[in-house]
């Protein structure tokens, strides 16, 4: 345990903080995000247009500018701008980027999440994912790198993929993603980095209306084809349905629970719910895991992407009991994996009824991190995340464990008890 953090505040400002951490989890449980379309950032993203002239490119975690952003991020913004028509080499976007012409900012200042750099830029194909309880947005996006292959991908990702889904979504209706990540967590996924069943479900449920609205059957079979190339395709959905859960949760007066937690591949940011929109950070931590052929540790970048979002709220490592094929991708044991999910219990507000774990009795996934029990015991919450190169452009070398950085809580503890 953090020292000096015995006592715990129970009330702030003259509200119960129970009673709000009790209110916040009732609203996260009560979601239900649904994929109700995709669209270009531009035009459904609100307030995605230019800032102040400059083009905006939104990246994972915190605030950061150019000067101090990690290799994997500068990359996929160097990659962004290719892909954007707005430079031709790797060097004059770099130059560009570095301009200060091109705007800057976290998605989650926008409702959106990404993976890894999480680099959103204007002309790039969003879902658009909606908490049918509550009628928030979120949204989310695929990225890469720099390198003619990426950008040859985002293209074909627009002008192929994108129309064929978005065609198919519309036809069907709304897809329901609080049961199928449900469905997913009792198939052995955690929904973080074991997708394996999630994507398996959305080509299930995506591919009779895939069939009907396509009309070229070359056109439906390369996107099926690619969907189910990709396991973690289903983690472009799972991480906004958990934005679009947790939104609610937000700026709720007195209340101590994480809403967002998000690494740049620099620094590691939380946002609590009764401190508003601030940010509270430390350095992201190096993860320790397993390392795909020819890399290793010295190759490795600082933690890095939006996809704790999936921690947050409710699943990926906090739901690890569920999948405990995912220790040979990411180190381990079974028994690791189930102490893990254990051990969220000790520092969250409760259980996500939505979330269910058999091999626990169907007991609901640890769901609400609480600073205050954080600092209290000194846990930190647990990620299963891939690890990115710390070069631009060679993408992910690996991965496996890592636990949140105590600095950020203490910082945002300190706050919360200036309430």
């Amino acid at each position: 345990p953090l020292e000096g953090y015995a006592d715990i505040a129970r009330t702030r400002g003259g509200v119960d903080v129970d009673a709000a951490n009790a209110e916040a989890l009732a609203r996260i449980v009560a979601g239900r995000p649904a994929i109700v379309g995709m669209g270009l950032a531009k035009d459904v993203i609100p307030g995605f247009a230019p800032a102040r002239g400059r083009m905006l490119i939104t990246h994972s975690g915190p605030p950061i500018e150019w000067e101090r952003m990690c290799g994997p991020t500068r990359g996929a913004i160097i990659g962004a701008l290719i892909y954007e028509g707005l430079a031709e080499t790797p060097e004059e976007a770099a130059r560009l980027a570095a301009s200060g012409e091109i705007e800057f900012a976290p998605c989650h200042h926008y409702g959106a999440v990404g993976p890894m750099a999480g680099i959103i830029s204007p002309s790039m194909p969003v879902f658009i994912v909606r908490n049918e309880a509550f009628g928030n947005l979120a949204y989310a996006t695929q990225n890469g790198a720099y390198g003619p292959e990426v950008v040859k991908r985002l293209k074909w990702m627009e002008t192929t993929l994108y129309p064929a889904l978005a065609a198919a979504l519309e036809l069907n209706g709304p897809v329901d993603l609080r049961s199928m990540t449900s469905q997913a967590l009792h198939m052995g996924d955690e929904c973080h980095n074991r997708n394996k069943a999630g994507t398996s479900l959305f080509i299930r449920q995506i591919a009779p209306a895939l069939v009907r609205a396509v009309g070229d059957a070359d056109t439906v079979a390369e996107v099926l084809r690619f969907i189910d190339g990709n396991d973690h395709f289903y983690l472009n959905l799972s991480m906004p349905a958990m934005k679009a859960m947790l939104m609610p949760a937000e700026n709720i007066p007195g209340c101590s629970l994480v809403t967002v937690m998000a690494r740049n591949g620099t620094d590691w940011g939380i946002r609590v719910s009764g401190l508003g929109d601030r940010w509270f950070t430390a350095p992201a931590p190096l993860v320790e895991g397993l390392w795909l052929p020819g890399y290793s540790a010295a190759d490795a970048n600082p933690d890095i992407g939006d996809s704790a979002i999936t921690e947050t709220g409710g699943i990926g490592a906090f739901a690890l009991a569920s999948a405990p094929a995912i220790v040979k991708f990411v180190g381990g044991t079974p028994a690791d994996a189930l102490n893990a999910t254990l051990e969220m219990y000790e520092i969250t507000q409760g259980e996500h009824s939505a979330f269910t774990i058999p091999g626990l009795n169907f007991r609901g996934t640890p769901a609400g991190i609480d600073i205050r029990k954080v600092v209290r015991t000194g846990i930190t919450p647990r990620l299963n995340t891939g690890i990115a190169h710390r070069e631009p452009g060679v993408g992910m070398v690996g991965a496996g464990l890592v636990s949140a950085p105590k600095g950020c809580f203490v910082a945002a503890f300190d706050a919360f008890k200036e309430l």
